[in-house]
């Protein structure tokens, strides 16, 4: 079974849909709904353990919704905008969560936003708002790394066996994870910009 594209039916033509109220919708918003969860448990609980849990429930959601939407022809024009939105809340806001608990130091949590914040700036320059570009596999498999590398990290700070080959293995997946996220900011750096001057007299001017 792939990990990326997982689901997907030779021959069939990927649309998407003006869907609101589907599966994989739903599972997107679950993802949202995780991350209070998660900042509680580890903030105000000390829970790592319920928490490391909570996150793997989170990145299963990531896998399960693209694959149930291209398996059941449940592609929406809504999640292609929402999915990687509550993707990069969510790593950020896990991010914060963990700077603040002292699992991790600030220079991974700007890491993660430098990158998105130049993005955003570009989208909102550009198109006033998302720049409904397609999500490269670059962009995928750093997402998958980085939801993996992160409970994996947290593993490594409960008192169970091998906790430092957890932490060690946990820090080679986020590092590849940072590498792939500065890789796919790159190439969405430059493909929002050829976008957005195509699209120039259409929107103004700008750029």
């Amino acid at each position: 079974m792939r990990f990326i594209g997982a689901g997907s039916r030779a021959g069939r033509p990927h649309v998407d849909r003006d869907l609101v109220y589907t599966v994989p919708n739903l599972l997107t918003v679950l993802r949202f709904m995780g991350v209070p969860i998660f900042v509680w448990l580890v903030l105000a609980r000390k829970e790592y353990g319920v928490a490391v849990l909570v996150l793997a429930i989170m990145g299963s959601t990531d896998w399960i919704d693209g694959y149930v939407a291209r398996r059941f022809n449940q592609t929406s024009k809504l999640g292609r905008v929402l999915d990687p939105i509550a993707d990069r809340l969510a790593l950020i806001a896990v991010a914060v969560t963990l700077v603040i608990a002292g699992v991790v130091q600030w220079w991974y949590l700007a890491a993660l936003v430098v990158p998105d914040a130049v993005l955003l700036g570009m989208s909102l320059f550009y198109f006033r708002g998302h720049p409904d570009l397609p999500v490269s596999l670059v962009g995928k498999a750093r997402t998958g790394l980085l939801l993996l590398g992160t409970p994996l990290l947290m593993l490594s700070k409960l008192p169970i066996p091998f906790a430092g080959a957890w932490f060690v293995a946990a820090w080679v997946v986020l590092g590849l994870g940072l590498v792939g996220h500065w890789i796919a900011g790159y190439n969405y750096f430059w493909a929002i910009r050829r976008k957005g001057k195509m699209l120039a007299p259409d929107n103004g001017g700008n750029g």
